[in-house]
């Protein structure tokens, strides 16, 4: 961190002294005010309910700007990365801070799928399961059981373990999601591929059989790797925050992304595409593409307690930049599956048309986000509403883990305490 060359002045109107906090620059965005200090000078703490205006760490992985509607992993343009880069590109970026050289990529593609197989005891665990279970619930227990499985990468001060550990999540989360959709529906597992892409084998593991051949669509095989490079990290959110202050007890790396996956469940945080798909299909319920002008004006009745899931997002207040190049991607799918006259993806252009053109949403600036394609495009593949969340998870994996480890690896880390603003009873004696 850069310290400022300017200090802000906290004055108080009760004649208390004013304080003087060293303020510091990062290398774009918002400076920001050390208060570290601030308790042991004043005895007060600051009240910033859900971290709006509090940054908890300093970070050099992803960087967004939601004016103007940039997102940089590593200081490149998400743009570039979506169109000139694979995931597993991405993932090498986001761990070790630049792209990889050619023999850095062959080594790294090669040493994640050598690392896809789980171990054999995982598919006993699942059957401790219901068939009707939610994957995320699944895969929370998947994940978190991993250290009971692989508990020589457990250390999570130990710079190896936390290696080890790295690849084995990024490698072996494709087979594990794959396995919870698997025994839901009761079909078979089916063993990764290491011939094939880190998508293309996902792809199989999901919905090959051993009855016959899987031959991987190049178009779909592309749009799962592009879903997979838009949702790789985002940030301090939810659950990069929970990941983070799960991780600063010492917990070991398997837990501490359990507990991101967990978090990731929320419907106001990974769900939001699984929500944005249950209101299409509503919407197709009440009467379909005929009811989406009254739907949308319903949306604009503050009163009518009618959401519009799918559109909008808390920290972009322009466009979305991953809704664009999921955009694309989603056109590309729909073509290439003759998909384009379903009444259900008919619905969403229009309701997409409406919110780009009307007045009241171009205003509000309520775009298309990235939710609203990337759900359009997984059912067109064939992925279960249920599992959107669990691709999510998949593809947040590695950004959960350069978090944690930059986390870790920051002298000036602690474990968590927030504090509170106690409104309860005060002392008193039991009669």
């Amino acid at each position: 961190m850069k310290l400022a060359d300017n200090k802000a002045t906290l004055s108080f109107s009760n004649g208390s002294p004013s304080v003087e906090l060293p303020v510091y620059q990062g290398n774009i965005g918002p400076d920001v005010i050390d208060i570290r200090k601030l308790y042991g000078q004043t005895g007060m703490f600051t009240y910033d309910p859900g971290f709006l205006s509090t940054a908890s760490c300093q970070s050099a992985i992803t960087y967004i700007d939601g004016d103007k509607g940039e997102l940089l992993y590593r200081g490149y343009p998400i743009e570039q990365l979506a169109t000139k880069c694979d995931y597993l590109d991405t993932c090498y970026l986001l761990l070790k801070g630049q792209l990889p050289n050619t023999d850095q990529r062959g080594d790294f593609h090669k040493l994640v799928l050598q690392h896809t197989m789980v171990n054999e005891q995982m598919q006993f665990f699942l059957r401790g399961f219901r068939r009707d279970a939610h994957p995320m619930a699944v895969l929370t227990g998947l994940v978190g059981a991993m250290s009971a499985f692989y508990h020589d990468s457990t250390d999570i001060n130990n710079p190896e373990h936390r290696d080890v550990a790295a690849i084995r999540l990024i490698a072996k989360m494709p087979t594990l999601v794959a396995m919870a959709y698997k025994y839901g529906k009761g079909e078979p597992y089916m063993y990764p591929q290491n011939n094939l892409s880190y998508a293309g084998n996902f792809l199989r593991m999901m919905f090959g059989t051993p009855c016959e051949e899987y031959k991987v669509n190049p178009v779909i095989e592309r749009a799962m790797d592009r879903i997979f490079i838009l949702h790789a990290d985002h940030e301090q959110n939810a659950s990069t925050s929970t990941v983070r202050l799960c991780g600063s007890s010492g917990t070991n790396p398997f837990a501490a992304i359990s507990a991101g996956v967990a978090c990731l469940w929320g419907p106001a945080h990974g769900g939001a595409n699984e929500a944005c798909l249950n209101m299409l299909e509503e919407i197709q319920r009440q009467g379909g593409i005929d009811k989406v002008g009254e739907f949308m004006e319903k949306v604009k009745d503050k009163n009518s307690g009618v959401k519009l899931m799918g559109f909008g997002h808390r920290v972009y207040k322009n466009y979305d930049p991953r809704a664009k190049l999921m955009q694309e991607t989603c056109d590309e799918v729909l073509a290439e599956l003759g998909l384009q006259n379903d009444p259900l993806f008919k619905l969403a252009k229009a309701l997409e048309k409406i919110a780009l053109e009307d007045d009241y949403f171009v205003s509000r600036k309520l775009y298309p986000n990235v939710d609203f394609y990337s759900g359009i495009v997984q059912r067109a593949i064939g992925i279960p509403v249920n599992l959107f969340t669990g691709i999510f998870a998949l593809a947040r994996t590695v950004g959960w883990i350069a978090q944690l480890n930059e986390m870790i690896s920051d002298p000036e880390y602690k474990i968590g305490r927030p504090r509170q603003l106690f409104t309860g009873a005060p002392r008193r004696d039991v009669a």
